[in-house]
């Protein structure tokens, strides 16, 4: 093999801020770049050749790219066509037309990963081949979110008008159906001496699904609940640390950084009961079904100290299997048996 492997990384996901896609993107990249100088040239969206292309979003760019690429192929798996429903509002044609170009785009790489186990069989289904589909999963660097201080954290309250005694429910994630904003709101007005704050915003604009519904109550939300709007990635570290726990009540997700994130500062996770998170989450988080679940969770993790600690140290079991460490090797070990496969050939 030679000295280095050069990797093209293509992406627009840093773009529109506010996305998932986005952080993933750019903690991934960073995790190679930085953490495998020795294997790898890491290169963002060059034109030059690559011995390894590596898509990041589904541009027809990158299509383009990846069809005339003469070294290997990769596409990141961020979503399939089932999770799209809930997240944008197009024409049917139109949908169904954008739905089998995803398709299309995974089968043009020659290789895909996915974040989480549970869609190989889905990908293997729309006829990728399986050999094709390998399992890495996200990663957060540490030395961008972790554990502040009790004074920082009191002072950031302060700034964002939270009440320092309040038990704190943070939400993350685009305003749209998919994201569960309906059950987030109907869990708020059930407890309404805990604080609900919503992290993100209409990303796609007016063509996200429910925008009309989901606009009256952000611009005139119930008195527990504050809409912050898109967050900048720099500053989510501040509000992970003002929150008492991660309610995500997602309806479909492939493995949200927003988890990983909060986990690095050990706050229990309450989810919508969802296969998806089984394999990824290995049972250490709190499961809920509909809004009365879900309030109930809230108020015991309020209220007992001994089963909120208990769920906060969960949270720091799962954030050790994702180390640095972990997920680097398996990027190292990905992209050298690829490349190495292709040279052979």
């Amino acid at each position: 093999m030679k000295d280095k492997i050069t990797i093209n990384m293509l992406s627009s996901a840093d773009k529109v801020d506010g996305q998932g896609v986005g952080s993933a993107y750019l903690e991934q990249t960073s995790l190679v770049k930085d953490g495998a100088k020795e294997y790898f040239n890491v290169e963002i969206n060059s034109r030059e050749k690559a011995d390894i292309i590596h898509c990041h979003t589904i541009d027809p760019v990158n299509y383009l790219k990846m069809r005339m690429n003469k070294g290997v192929n990769v596409s990141y798996v961020h979503f399939l066509p089932h999770t799209l429903d809930g997240s944008i509002k197009l024409p049917f044609p139109a949908f169904k037309v954008f739905k089998n170009y995803v398709i299309e785009f995974y089968k043009t790489a020659d290789h895909v990963v996915i974040v989480n186990p549970i869609f190989k069989k889905e990908l293997a289904q729309y006829g990728i081949e399986e050999e094709k589909i390998h399992y890495i999963p996200n990663y957060v660097s540490r030395e961008q979110f972790h554990k502040l201080s009790p004074q920082k954290i009191t002072a950031l309250k302060r700034k964002y008008s939270i009440d320092k005694n309040k038990f704190v429910v943070l939400g993350v994630g685009q305003v749209q159906t998919r994201k569960g904003v309906l059950d987030f709101i109907k869990t708020a007005k059930k407890l309404p001496d805990v604080q609900f704050v919503w992290c993100g915003g209409f990303s796609f604009g007016c063509i996200t699904d429910g925008y009309e519904e989901l606009k009256k109550v952000y611009d005139n939300p119930p008195e527990n609940i504050k809409f912050l709007g898109i967050i900048p990635r720099e500053e989510m570290n501040n509000m992970y640390n003002i929150s008492d726990v991660l309610f995500m009540p997602s309806y479909n997700e492939l493995f949200p950084m927003a988890i990983l994130e909060a986990i690095n500062s050990s706050k229990p996770l309450l989810l919508r009961d969802l296969e998806l998170y089984e394999d990824i989450l290995f049972n250490k988080y709190i499961k809920g079904k509909n809004v009365n679940e879900f309030a109930n969770a809230i108020k015991k993790l309020s209220t007992d100290d001994k089963y909120y600690k208990h769920q906060s140290k969960l949270s720091d079991e799962i954030s050790k299997y994702y180390s640095k460490e972990h997920v680097l090797q398996m990027w190292i070990d990905f992209y050298t048996k690829i490349y190495e496969e292709r040279v052979e050939k």
